[in-house]
C-alpha cells in the first residue's frame, strides 16, 4: 500500500480527520439546535404564546431533522457528504437569520422550524454515515468522537446563547449565531470527503431491511426514546426558572446534559470493545428512562443538576450505540440510508412529544407531568427492545442483497 492508498484507506489518518470534521459539524449544528430551550421563554413572552404553541417550533425542527434524515443520508451516500453539508449550512444559517426578523409565532414555524430542521438533517446523518464508512476496526470509537460533538456543542452553545440574549436580545443573538454557524459548517463541508468504500445500495435492499423484526424494534425504541430526550431540552430551563433559578444558571442545566453526554458517548464507546453493543444500547435506554424519576422528585437546583448529569450520560450512550448496533446488524453499506430510516421514527415523537408535554403543563400548571410523559415513553421503548438479539452480519448480507 503506497502513501496515497494509506492516506485514503479505512482507519487511516485521513479517516481520523473525517471524524474530527464530523465532530465539528455536530458541535455546530446540534449545539445551535439545542439552544432553543434558552430562546423559548423570551420568544414566548414576546409573541404571547402558550407553552404548547411555542414548543411547536422545536417540534417542527426536531421532526424534520429526523424525518428528512433518510433523504440526507441517501443523498450523502449517493453524492458524497460535501454537497449535502453545504446545502444544510445555507438552510440553517438562513433559518436563524429570518427567525430574528419575524413578528408572529406562525412565521417562526417556517423560518426556524422548517429551515433549521432541514439544515440539521442535511448535516447530522450524512456525517455519521461518512465516519461509519471511513472506519472498520475503530468504528465505535470514531462514532463516539463524532457524536460527542453534540454534547460539546450543547455545553458551549447553550450558555453562550444565554449570554448573547442578555447582551443583544434574542433577535440579535440569532443574527450573530446565523453568521458564525454558517461559516463553521461551510468550513466543515470543504474538508469533508466520501469514504473509500461503496456506500450506496439499491432501494430493494433498504425495503427488505425495514421489514425485518430487528429494524422495526429499533425503529419503535428510537421513536419512544426520542420523545423523552426532546422534553428536557425544551422545558428544563423554564422549569428551573419557576424555582427561582436565574436564566444563565437555568441554561447551564442544558450544558450539564451536553457535558455528561460526552462522558456517556466516549465511555460506552470504549466499553463496546469488551461488551456487545446491543447490550450497552439496552442499558443506556433503561438508564435514560429511570433518570426522569430524579426530575419527578425535584428539590433544589442541585437535584436538577443531578438529573441533567444522569440523563445526559444515558442519552450520550444511547446516541452513540444506535449507529453501531445498526452497522453490526445490517452492515456499513448504505449506512446513511439505514440511519435515516431509523431516525425518521423520531419525527413522530417530536411532533407529538414536546407539544403534548406543553399541553400538559398548560392544563395542570406543573412541569412534572412532562417529566412523567418522558419517563414512561422511554421505559416503554426499553421493554420493546429488551428481547432483541444481535444477528450476525453474515446472515444479513445475503438476506438483504439488492
Amino acid at each position: 500500500m503506497d502513501a496515497v492508498d494509506f492516506a485514503n484507506s479505512t482507519d487511516s489518518p485521513r479517516a481520523w480527520l473525517m471524524a474530527g470534521v464530523a465532530f465539528a459539524a455536530c458541535f455546530i449544528a446540534c449545539g445551535v439546535q439545542f439552544t432553543f430551550g434558552v430562546f423559548f421563554k423570551p420568544m414566548s413572552a414576546e409573541f404571547g404564546a402558550s407553552h404548547a404553541s411555542a414548543a411547536t417550533i422545536f417540534a417542527i425542527t426536531a421532526s424534520l431533522t429526523n424525518l428528512l434524515g433518510i433523504i440526507g443520508g441517501h443523498l450523502g451516500d449517493r453524492f458524497g457528504p460535501r454537497r449535502v453539508m453545504i446545502a444544510g449550512a445555507v438552510s440553517l444559517g438562513l433559518g436563524l437569520f429570518m427567525t430574528s426578523r419575524v413578528h408572529h409565532i406562525q412565521a417562526a414555524y417556517a423560518t426556524y422550524g422548517i429551515c433549521v430542521g432541514i439544515g440539521v438533517a442535511l448535516t447530522y446523518v450524512p456525517v455519521l454515515a461518512m465516519v461509519g464508512g471511513w472506519f472498520r476496526k475503530r468504528r465505535t470509537a470514531a462514532l463516539g468522537i463524532t457524536v460527542s460533538g453534540i454534547g460539546c456543542g450543547t455545553l458551549v452553545c447553550v450558555p453562550l446563547a444565554a449570554v448573547g440574549i442578555e447582551h443583544f436580545g434574542w433577535r440579535g443573538a440569532y443574527r450573530l449565531t446565523s453568521v458564525i454557524a454558517t461559516a463553521g459548517l461551510l468550513s466543515c463541508a470543504a474538508l469533508a470527503k466520501a469514504p473509500p468504500v461503496a456506500a450506496v445500495y439499491g432501494a430493494n435492499r433498504l425495503r427488505a431491511i425495514v421489514r425485518t423484526r430487528p429494524f422495526i424494534t429499533l425503529y419503535a425504541t428510537s421513536m419512544l426514546s426520542s420523545m423523552a430526550i426532546f422534553v428536557p431540552f425544551v422545558y428544563l430551563p423554564s422549569f428551573a426558572q419557576t424555582r427561582g433559578v436565574s436564566e444563565v444558571r437555568a441554561a447551564a442545566l442544558i450544558g450539564f446534559i451536553g457535558a455528561s453526554s460526552v462522558v456517556g458517548r466516549l465511555g460506552l464507546g470504549a466499553l463496546a470493545d469488551r461488551f456487545e453493543a446491543l447490550k450497552l444500547y439496552k442499558a443506556a435506554t433503561l438508564l435514560l428512562g429511570l433518570s426522569f424519576i430524579i426530575w419527578g422528585f425535584p428539590g433544589s437546583y442541585a437535584s436538577l443538576v443531578v438529573f441533567a448529569l444522569v440523563m445526559g450520560s444515558a442519552y450520550g450512550g444511547w446516541v452513540v450505540m444506535l449507529p453501531v448496533v445498526l452497522a453490526e446488524i445490517f452492515g456499513v453499506e448504505g449506512l446513511g440510508s439505514t440511519l435515516g430510516a431509523v431516525y425518521s421514527g423520531s419525527a413522530l415523537s417530536a411532533v407529538i412529544g414536546t407539544p403534548l408535554a406543553g399541553f400538559l403543563i398548560d392544563k395542570t400548571g406543573s412541569y412534572l407531568w412532562a417529566a412523567a410523559l418522558a419517563g414512561i415513553s422511554v421505559i416503554t421503548g426499553f421493554l420493546i427492545v429488551l428481547p432483541l438479539q444481535r444477528k450476525p452480519v453474515t446472515q444479513t448480507s445475503s438476506t438483504f442483497a439488492a
